[in-house]
């Protein structure tokens, strides 16, 4: 209680626990807007293909960050293919502020 109050009393230690405030209140929003970006029609199996678009063209960065969860097998305009995703990370990609949409990836493509 006396660390709160310190904290409190301080102007550091209201703009710390203001950004972390802001912090938490980013994580939140990311965790809640991540599902709405994950489209449906997904097989009903562990390891699916997945087409993630971007609202840009995709850097190295971007590609990098995408292998972590699966084999990226190229690249269309602002979209990125990757294929062999544990569909239990969909959401987990999702959450990324610069992914706009992750939807199933069709056969063929």
């Amino acid at each position: 209680m006396k660390l709160a109050r310190a904290a409190l009393s301080s102007r550091r230690g209201r703009i710390l626990l203001g950004l972390l405030a802001a912090w938490l209140a980013w994580q939140a929003w990311l965790a809640l807007h991540a599902p709405s970006k994950v489209a449906g029609g997904f097989p009903e199996r562990q390891r699916v293909n997945a087409l993630i678009t971007l609202p840009f063209v995709p850097e190295r960065f971007h590609i990098l960050i995408f292998q972590r969860f699966g084999r990226v097998s190229g690249t269309d305009g602002n979209s990125v293919e990757v294929r062999n995703i544990d569909k239990n990370q969909l959401n987990t990609i999702a959450r990324y502020y610069w992914v706009s949409r992750i939807e199933p990836l069709q056969p063929g493509g």
